[in-house]
C-alpha cells in the first residue's frame, strides 16, 4: 500500500504556470483597474493553474463528508457523547444538516462516507468504506495501525477517482466525528511544534475546566506515542483519525486529477496539512474557504500558506464553510468568462504616463 501512496504523490504535478500567466493577462484586459477584484482575481489565476485552462466552470461539485469515531472520547474531551456521530450521519443522509442546506443553495451534492463509525450503519445513500469501528484511545496508545491509516487515505483517493469518472471536477472536504478536534489538535502540534495550549480549542463548546483537561489529553497522547514528525503516516496513525486520513486521500486524489479542492475548517485543514507533508505540490490545489473560530485554525492556514476567503466565526465543520465558498469560486469563473474587455466594450484602458510626466 505504501508503494501506492508513493506513486500517487509522484503523480501530483505543479500548477500550470503558462495558464496562470494567461489568466493574469486576461484579467488585466477586463474593464476594471488591475487587481481591483482582489481575492477573486487571485482565485481565478489559481483555478487556471490547477486546470490548465484560463476559463473554468465547475457545474458538478461534490462535498465528501467523511464520518468516523474516536476512542479518545473515553477521556471526556467533547461536550457531546460519541453516539452523536452515527446520529448525525443519519441526519446528513436525510438531508437535514447544515451542510445539506447550504450545499443545496450552492448546487453541490453531498456524499456521506462511513470510514470509521463505531456502529453498524445501513442506508441506501450511505457509502460504506469502514476501515475499522472507530480509532483506539490515542491517550493510551496508537489511534490505529499504519496499514489502517494507509487504507483510509487510499479510500479517499478511490472515492475521488469514482467521482471524476462521472464528471465531478471540484471537491469540498467535510467531516463528522465526535472527538475529532482533539485528534486534529494533536496532529497540528506534532507537525508544527505549536503547543497543545495553542492548538486545542473548545470544539463542541467546552468550558474552561474541560478545555484544560482536553489540552492535557493531547499532551499525554503526544508523550505516549512520540510520533515521528519526519514520517507523516506515522503521525497520522498514532494521533490521527480515520476521517482525517480519508480527507487526506480526497485532497491528494483531487490534486492528482488536477481538480480544485475547497478546504473547510479546522479538521479539514489538518487533513490538508497531512496531505501537504506527504506531497508538497498538493498545496497548490487547495482553496481555503474560511477562517474557523476554532483556536489554532489561523496558525494552521499560515503554516500552509493559504488565505481564507471568508471570516464568519463558524466552527461547525461538516463542509459548511466550504460550500459557502463555492459561490466565490463561481463568481471568479464568471468574471473570467463573461466580463467585457476594454477592447470589446470600447472602453479606454489605463495608459502609460507620457514621457514628460515620468
Amino acid at each position: 500500500m505504501e508503494q501506492s501512496i508513493v506513486e500517487l504523490v509522484s503523480s501530483i504535478k505543479p500548477l500550470d504556470k503558462v495558464a496562470m500567466a494567461a489568466a493574469e493577462e486576461h484579467l488585466n484586459r477586463l474593464t476594471k483597474p488591475p487587481g481591483s477584484l482582489g481575492k477573486l482575481e487571485a482565485l481565478a489565476v489559481k483555478l487556471a493553474g490547477i486546470t490548465g485552462k484560463v476559463a473554468n466552470a465547475f457545474p458538478q461539485r461534490t462535498v465528501m463528508v467523511m464520518a468516523a469515531d474516536h476512542g479518545v472520547c473515553e477521556e471526556g474531551v467533547s461536550a457531546f457523547p460519541a453516539e452523536v456521530t452515527p446520529q448525525m450521519v443519519h441526519n446528513f443522509l436525510a438531508g437535514g444538516a447544515a451542510v445539506n442546506v447550504l450545499a443545496r443553495q450552492a448546487g453541490a451534492e453531498v456524499l456521506c462516507i462511513d470510514i470509521g463509525v463505531n456502529a453498524e450503519m445501513t442506508h441506501p445513500a450511505l457509502i460504506q468504506r469502514k476501515v475499522r469501528y472507530g480509532t483506539a484511545n490515542m491517550a493510551k496508545g496508537a489511534a490505529m495501525s499504519r496499514e489502517e491509516a494507509e487504507e483510509a487515505i487510499l479510500t479517499g483517493v478511490s472515492l475521488v477517482e469514482e467521482a471524476v469518472s462521472r464528471g465531478v471536477n471540484l471537491f469540498v472536504t467535510g467531516e463528522m466525528g465526535i472527538g475529532n478536534t482533539t485528534a486534529s489538535a494533536a496532529l497540528m502540534s506534532a507537525f508544527t511544534g505549536i503547543s497543545p495550549q495553542e492548538s486545542v480549542g473548545r470544539g463542541t463548546g467546552l468550558n474552561d475546566e474541560r478545555l484544560r483537561h482536553k489540552v492535557d489529553v493531547v499532551k499525554r497522547a503526544l508523550e505516549k506515542n512520540r510520533p515521528n514528525t519526519a514520517d507523516p503516516l506515522d503521525v497520522l496513525a498514532k494521533v490521527g483519525g480515520l476521517e482525517i486520513a480519508g480527507l487526506t486521500g480526497i485532497i491528494l486524489g483531487a490534486a492528482a486529477n488536477r481538480c480544485p479542492v475547497v478546504i473547510d475548517g479546522f479538521i479539514s485543514t489538518v487533513a490538508a496539512l497531512v496531505a501537504r507533508n506527504l506531497a508538497p505540490e498538493a498545496a497548490g490545489y487547495m482553496i481555503a474557504s474560511h477562517l474557523s473560530h476554532e483556536q489554532g485554525h489561523r496558525s494552521l492556514l499560515q503554516e500552509l500558506g493559504l488565505a481564507p476567503m471568508l471570516h464568519l466565526d463558524m466552527r461547525l465543520g461538516e463542509g459548511t464553510g466550504g460550500v459557502l465558498a463555492l459561490h466565490l469560486v463561481d463568481a471568479a469563473c464568471r468574471i473570467m468568462a463573461e466580463m467585457a474587455t476594454f477592447e470589446s466594450a470600447g472602453v479606454s484602458s489605463a495608459s502609460e504616463p507620457k514621457e514628460e510626466n515620468r
